[in-house]
């Protein structure tokens, strides 16, 4: 481990740190350490990084925001990627938006909405980052990135790298390429329209003001956890099976939105897991119906 840290570091492939709690790291504020926590700051040092890690035989994942994302109790074996500030922008150039993969989504939709840009106003209330946005084709009150990308950067588990056009990267519902081949965003370009600025901010605000109290976002949550069935609602499922309230520790099903999974203080992964599989088999039970987890699993079991 020494040798490889210390060519981590040679390399200058940004801030190295060991031992790193996850938990500082995720909106659930649940998860173990690190073995290595890498915070790259440029493409070059994201692919000489995962070169270098390929060489040792080192598995490696990435972190964004860490919302969406349920790391283990025991942390995570080998090494996580997160990107750095080098990663944190956002450029326009007319209608053409240009940002970083470590962006945050919900600020990149005010910001779009200050230019006078419409086609971004359903991120204003997705945690995340924009390279997040663009592996899980993030999407709410009827549309998604895959309507308004137009093209991503992308450094694949190889180290290499490339731009990719939205008809490379296989969209579906809260699906891309990357779930099926394993590669980091460092930077998406968007196609928007000129709009009203007080009608974007107007949906803006009616968007969250909607989430607000509709969602226990004031709690350490992730998210919805668990993606809509066709032709029905995860939520209304989950209520309608007698699910809001279920606890298991200090992990709940919130009273306030079935969909989503709170954590009371001190909630460990195992307690989200089962309450995640409680809701699974009485589900399933109830109405024949498998639910399938949006949040994705990380660490050490």
């Amino acid at each position: 481990m020494q040798r490889l840290v210390a060519e981590l570091e040679q390399a200058l492939i940004g801030s190295v740190s060991l031992n790193e709690p996850l938990a500082k790291h995720t909106t659930w504020k649940i998860g173990g350490p690190a073995d290595i926590f890498l915070v790259p700051d440029t493409q070059e040092q994201l692919a000489d990084a995962i070169r270098i890690l390929n060489r040792h035989d080192v598995p490696w994942t990435t972190l964004g925001r860490g919302s969406n994302t349920l790391v283990s109790d025991k942390g995570v074996r080998g090494a996580v990627i997160k990107l750095g500030k080098g990663f944190d922008f956002v450029s326009f150039d007319g209608g053409t938006v240009r940002a970083g993969g470590s962006y945050s989504f919900i600020k990149l939709s005010v910001m779009t909405g200050k230019e006078g840009l419409t086609g971004l106003e359903f991120a204003g209330g997705i945690p995340g980052t924009v390279g997040g946005a663009v592996y899980m084709n993030a999407g709410a009150h009827g549309s998604d990135v895959s309507r308004i990308l137009q093209s991503a950067d992308i450094v694949w588990e190889d180290g290499t790298r490339g731009t990719y056009g939205k008809e490379d990267l296989a969209f579906g519902y809260r699906h891309s390429i990357l779930q099926e081949r394993r590669g980091i965003v460092t930077e998406a370009t968007f196609l928007l329209q000129p709009g009203d600025r007080k009608e974007i901010a107007a949906a803006l605000a009616s968007f969250k003001d909607r989430r607000l109290r509709t969602q226990p976002l004031q709690m350490a949550c992730a998210g919805s956890v668990f993606r809509n069935p066709p032709n029905d609602h995860a939520a209304r499922l989950i209520e309608a099976a007698g699910l809001k309230g279920a606890r298991e520790g200090n992990a709940e099903v919130s009273l306030l939105h079935a969909n989503f999974i709170v954590n009371h203080g001190d909630a460990k992964a195992e307690d989200v897991l089962t309450l995640i599989r409680r809701v699974q088999s009485t589900v399933e039970d109830r109405f024949g119906i498998r639910m399938v987890p949006e949040v994705l699993l990380m660490g050490e079991r």
